[in-house]
């Protein structure tokens, strides 16, 4: 039988695309793929897929720079270098001395930057240690995928010198830095392509353990103890099984803020568990106990 003859108003059923009545042709809706709405991937049902992405993304960044194990050194942001601590205590000693009476607020002031001042050799400390243990895995540990690599919490204060010390030696350096509304913000000497900012502080801990061969604590506040007994707590109940020598610099500080040993007297933990760390006063202590350390366990 012929085909059908051809009408004026017949439609060609072969044409995926066939034009409107009015002779203009159709659009079609182009919704936005699901990865790049960021109205969703912000949104609390996109939490998940941010989680992901603080482990996935540093990962692929430390494959690619053959960072494999840390020495972490956390301590508090607000110890500053020597000369600046000096020269604010100078600053507000000429103030109160200007004034008839000290008031309260001015003692407060004066003691703190006292304190300060005292506890600004640390920052100095954290730079040569920084400095000493860059030099030693560059010149001692020929293979890339075993050295070691210094990694702070990327901010000013103690960070900033561990940061500092690893440039100064010519290394490379982590900074796992966390956003927060005050005073957080990358150093400058966090090396680039290892610098990183996490929403998530759960996150963030879980890459300073990861990698992490050793751990320095210098003096610090409440999240330089929040990670102190986090990785003491997970060693302590062998959640992680790696061996991390633990060092608190400082005996100064450490024996007057914490009693470790009140902690075994009234039985809330045991004589071994202050066997979990060390207590170390100078950076050639610190460097050479921890050279050992690293190079009977990991090398």
């Amino acid at each position: 039988m012929p085909p059908p003859a051809e009408t004026e108003n017949a439609v060609d059923l072969t044409d995926p695309f066939p034009a409107s009545s009015s002779g203009a042709a159709p659009e079609y809706p182009k919704p936005t793929k699901a990865y790049k709405n960021l109205d969703f991937i912000n949104s609390p049902a996109g939490r998940l897929i941010r989680i992901q992405c603080e482990l996935t993304e540093p990962a692929g960044r430390f494959r690619k720079h053959h960072v494999h194990n840390t020495i972490v050194m956390f301590g508090s942001a607000r110890i500053p270098h020597p000369k600046d601590a000096a020269a604010e205590l100078k600053r507000i000693e000429k103030q109160v001395g200007q004034d008839k009476s000290i008031s309260r607020e001015q003692k407060g002031k004066l003691e703190r930057a006292r304190r300060l001042n005292r506890a600004s050799r640390y920052h100095e400390d954290a730079v040569s240690l920084s400095r000493d243990l860059t030099k030693w895995s560059l010149e001692k540990i020929s293979d890339a995928n075993k050295r070691f690599y210094i990694c702070s919490g990327g901010g000013p204060g103690i960070m900033e010198a561990a940061n500092r010390g690893a440039r100064e030696a010519g290394g490379k350096s982590v900074a796992l830095g966390i956003s927060l509304p005050f005073e957080q913000h990358l150093n400058q000497y966090a090396t680039e392509e290892l610098g990183f900012e996490f929403h998530y502080f759960f996150v963030r801990k879980y890459w300073f353990l990861y990698l992490a061969k050793a751990l320095v604590v210098f003096p610090g506040g409440f999240g330089t103890m929040d990670e102190l007994f986090e990785l003491l707590t997970l060693v302590q109940t062998r959640k992680t099984r790696k061996y991390v020598p633990i060092i608190l610099y400082g005996k100064e500080f450490w024996n007057e803020v914490i009693n470790f040993r009140a902690l075994v007297e009234w039985g809330v933990i045991s004589e071994e568990d202050l066997d979990l760390f060390r207590v170390c006063d100078s950076v050639e202590e610190t460097r050479d106990y921890l050279i050992n350390e690293l190079t009977s366990c990991y090398l």
